[in-house]
């Protein structure tokens, strides 16, 4: 069974993320990982399954992981189709969320 083709990305909902004090501790808790970085610039280009994430990324599937789902919960990346493998398994494929990251600190309340 072959590879499906490359999805383009969802329309995003939101055109950025604003970090600025409230809730905003797991994006930047995310952030600070350079192989989350790498990740999340990875499916920045196009959106792919998992290990082809890790492999643009130059790490294990394991630790691509452990990211992607870190990032998920952050809300920066999501899980948009599902493929299936040349052995039949299926494979969860990712896209960022938003177009920018905007960073801006602020006094908190």
């Amino acid at each position: 069974m072959a590879l499906p083709q490359p999805v383009d990305p969802p329309s995003p909902d939101r055109t950025e993320v604003v970090v600025d004090g409230s809730g905003s501790a797991a994006v930047l808790s995310v952030l600070r990982s350079e192989t989350a970085r790498r990740v999340l610039v990875a499916l920045r280009t196009d959106p792919k399954p998992l290990s082809a994430a890790a492999d643009a990324a130059d790490t294990s599937i394991q630790n691509a992981r452990y990211h992607v789902e870190r990032l998920c919960d952050a809300g920066l990346v999501e899980p948009i189709d599902e493929w299936y493998s040349r052995k039949g398994r299926e494979m969860t494929v990712y896209a960022v969320t938003t177009d920018r990251l905007v960073i801006r600190v602020e006094p908190g309340d």
